[in-house]
């Protein structure tokens, strides 16, 4: 090994996908031991008879291949699919102190649970239980709560329409709106912006109005990883000859180019497609600043262009027609000087005039963009930007054209649609009184960083987990660990063994429920659920493996005898609902009349889509207009005046979905078996006297919530790479230890995971301490 040469850090130079995917997806199956099982399952994912894929929600073509499915959702499958078991006698073999020592790859890869467990608090050790038993304890704490408000009621994306539905109706019986689920940490400030200035919290497009864009620009996300199958969309795309405009701190491969596994000549030949036509390194933070300088040049194109006789560049029949604001967004740009732009951004004037050149030629332009716009302080003033730019052209409403926000969890947005949510609209709860005849709460509820502050206060005393890993996936474990561990009672429904079930309370259960691979019968036969993706679009799923364990529930089954032994005078018809999952769906389509056809809708292959009003140009906004919304300044944090902060984004290794580790590898950006790392422009490590392959600290811009010796990561290996100067990036969710509780957008609540100002430092004795690292075997530690 040379003086450079850094363990477990290297080049990876093919391109995203190809037959590195293949031999991936190979190992993935072969490592969980089930391998005719999960090659099975895989070969009916996305079909439409299948089952939805597990992981990300990018929507479904029309017209299926034999196989569709990537990477990561073949990963998803395998995990879940997996020959491993986590068995009462695993639990009786280990306390719960010695597996909170475990790694979260570690705790997950023992498998799926196979019995409901409860703490014991003697012993330190999960026990078997019956369901009955369970169920009726968690209904006594529940029912011992002084007041509803008390209890907090968590959401994964992942659950279903009917799940998520028969939740949201149980709490708000059970009398409250605390509603934390994990669109507060990811697309809460698109399901808050947008709605502001569009009528509608969610994306405007379909798949097929990608086959129409003369544009294309991609913000603030990593397809390769967080949505592999966008990239067959992005090469249809590029192979059209589109201009596809990339701004984002990081090179990412997906982004580059990419070798479609179902393309047998891109494959045999090792060629690939190319994706970005232009390519921009942004600042962390610099978005607000990119996109009122591409709004700016578009004022002078359509400036001169009038002057000189020519055709508006801004769509003058839309924004007088249909959008209000106009007058107050000029005055803004107007003074935004280009200097402060630059500043901000990272990027010239010329390079933001070439992309807004760009954007004023072509006739119909599609923005996506991801969790890299949203997780901010200011997400909410990024998303509406985006529509401010859209609509300056009527790309809003319009073939081949609109805003595409790219959602993680297969069906975060679903849960939403169908009344998971903190802030109810009086639609909802008046269909709640008509349909069921009970009152539900009205006033506002806790999102995911309330819920947190509430247990830490001492205000909630227990919750409930509809799968997810609320504790490792919230921001500042520091003060989430703590907290958690004072509740009374913890209920998680879940398919895996995670660090949050291990915060026990004075009750905590396990409840293993089926994976959406399994086959679910019920009193009246085998069931179907359904999920929304991104862009609407409803369908069915429909498992087809043998469940892990003849003693798992389904997600609807579990809530319902929740509530059943919670609500001894529920209005609710539980037990019928659960029998036949079609009566919850017509039960969704009654409080939901956006639903109608529910369950005839979903026969037809590929679903329905939902009627999205701002694709049709309607706008349910108090205007009855879409309305250009001014953010002041350019999102400048003051922390970030100290002239040695960086800026820190959170990131994901192409090994992991979300707080999920598949493995220590992350394929694409040259790490092999550590997770250890910390990426950063090779002049801003100079800058600092340091040099690749260094052991470097990682600690906070102190203000008056982060204390510098609090919030630290210590002795993490520096790796150079093409990062914007400025900006440094650390794994999610190890480097939540930096992100303060406090910190995070005031608007949608969603925690600044990628705007933390921070201070890189050589970590004390840095060549000893590389040394060590670079000869011993290199494991991942959590919380570093």
């Amino acid at each position: 090994m040379s003086e450079d040469d850094v363990a477990g850090v290297g080049e990876y130079e093919g391109a995203a996908a190809g037959w590195g995917a293949l031999k991936a997806v190979a190992d993935a199956v072969r490592g969980q031991m089930a391998v005719v099982k999960e090659t099975r399952g895989l070969l009916s994912m996305n079909q439409p008879h299948g089952f939805d894929c597990p992981g990300c929600a990018w929507p479904d073509p029309k017209h299926t291949s034999s196989f569709e499915f990537c990477e990561n959702g073949a990963k998803a499958v395998a995990w879940e699919a997996t020959a491993k078991r986590t068995t009462p006698e695993f639990f009786a073999t280990h306390t719960a102190s010695e597996l909170w020592k475990w790694s979260d790859f570690d705790l997950e890869n023992e498998g799926r649970l196979t019995h409901p467990m409860v703490y014991d608090q003697a012993t330190d050790r999960y026990l078997p239980i019956s369901w009955d038993e369970a169920l009726a304890k968690i209904g006594a704490a529940l029912r011992e709560l002084p007041h509803p408000d008390m209890a907090e009621f968590y959401t994964s994306g992942r659950a279903s329409n009917e799940a998520a539905f028969l939740y949201q109706l149980f709490a708000r019986e059970y009398g409250t709106n605390n509603f934390p689920d994990c669109s507060n940490m990811c697309h809460e400030a698109t399901s808050v912006g947008l709605p502001e200035s569009i009528g509608v919290g969610k994306g405007t497009v379909t798949l097929e109005d990608f086959d129409h864009c003369d544009a294309l620009f991609c913000i603030g996300h990593n397809p390769g990883t967080n949505h592999p199958r966008m990239l067959t969309t992005l090469r249809e795309v590029s192979k059209r000859g589109v201009p596809i405009i990339v701004f984002n701190p990081l090179r990412e491969r997906g982004l580059e180019r990419f070798t479609s596994p179902q393309h047998p000549v891109e494959m045999l030949t090792l060629s690939s497609t190319p994706i970005a036509s232009t390519y921009y390194l942004v600042k962390v933070g610099g978005d607000i600043a990119v996109l009122k300088g591409i709004m700016k040049t578009l004022l002078a194109l359509d400036e001169k262009s009038r002057s000189e006789g020519g055709p508006d560049v801004l769509d003058r029949d839309f924004i007088r027609n249909h959008t209000t604001g106009i007058d107050e967004l000029l005055v803004d740009l107007q003074m935004t000087s280009w200097d402060a732009i630059e500043e901000a951004s990272g990027l010239s004037r010329s390079d933001i005039e070439f992309a807004g050149n760009v954007y004023a030629k072509a006739g119909r332009v599609i923005i996506n963009y991801g969790m890299g716009i949203t997780q901010h302080r200011h997400g909410t003033g990024n998303v509406q930007q985006i529509a401010n730019l859209l609509m300056l052209r009527g790309n809003i409403g319009r073939k081949g054209a609109g805003i595409s926000p790219l959602r993680g969890h297969s069906n975060v947005q679903g849960d939403r649609t169908v009344g998971i949510t903190e802030a109810p609209s009086d639609e909802l709860l008046d269909g709640i009184v008509r349909v069921f005849g009970f009152e539900p709460p009205r006033n506002k509820g806790h999102n995911a960083i309330e819920s947190i502050e509430a247990i830490r206060d001492g205000r909630s005393k227990a919750l409930v987990c509809l799968g997810g890993n609320l504790a490792v996936a919230m921001s500042d474990p520091q003060t989430t660990f703590k907290a958690m561990r004072n509740l009374d009672l913890a209920v998680h429904i879940a398919t895996k063994l995670n660090r949050s079930h291990l915060l026990v309370a004075k009750q905590s259960f396990i409840l293993p429920c089926l994976g959406r691979t399994e086959i679910d019968i019920q009193a009246t036969g085998r069931q179907s659920v359904t999920v929304e993706d991104s862009m609407s679009m409803v369908h069915a799923s429909r498992g087809g493996l043998k469940p892990a364990s003849e003693h798992l529930r389904s997600e609807p089954e579990i809530i319902a005898g929740m509530a059943l032994a919670t609500l001894p005078n529920t209005r609710v018809g539980w037990t019928d609902l659960v029998s036949d999952y079609g009566k919850i769906r017509d039960s969704i389509e009654a409080v939901f009349p956006a639903f109608a056809d529910f369950n005839a809708r979903i026969k037809k292959p590929g679903g329905f889509r939902l009627y999205v009003a701002a694709s049709e140009r309607e706008w349910l906004t108090p205007t009855g207009k879409a309305n250009f919304l001014v953010y002041p300044g350019l999102d400048e944090d003051p922390r970030v005046a100290n002239r040695e902060a960086l800026t820190l984004t959170t990131i994901r290794s192409h090994d992991q979905y979300n707080t999920t580790i598949y493995g220590l590898n992350d394929r694409y950006r040259g790490i092999t078996g550590r997770r250890d790392v910390v990426f950063v422009n090779e002049r801003d490590l100079a800058s600092r006297g340091l040099k690749h392959g260094d052991l470097v600290d990682v600690s906070v811009v102190p203000d008056a919530v982060s204390k510098p010796d609090k919030r630290v990561m210590r002795n993490l290996t520096a790796v150079a790479h093409n990062i914007a100067q400025g900006a440094i990036a650390a794994y999610y969710p190890e480097a939540n230890v930096l992100v303060a509780l406090d910190h995070y957008d005031t608007k949608s609540g969603t925690p600044s995971y990628r705007s933390t100002p921070v201070l890189l430092r050589a970590s004390p004795n840095h060549e000893v301490l590389r040394r060590l690292v670079e000869t011993a075997k290199v494991e991942e530690v959590y919380g570093t």
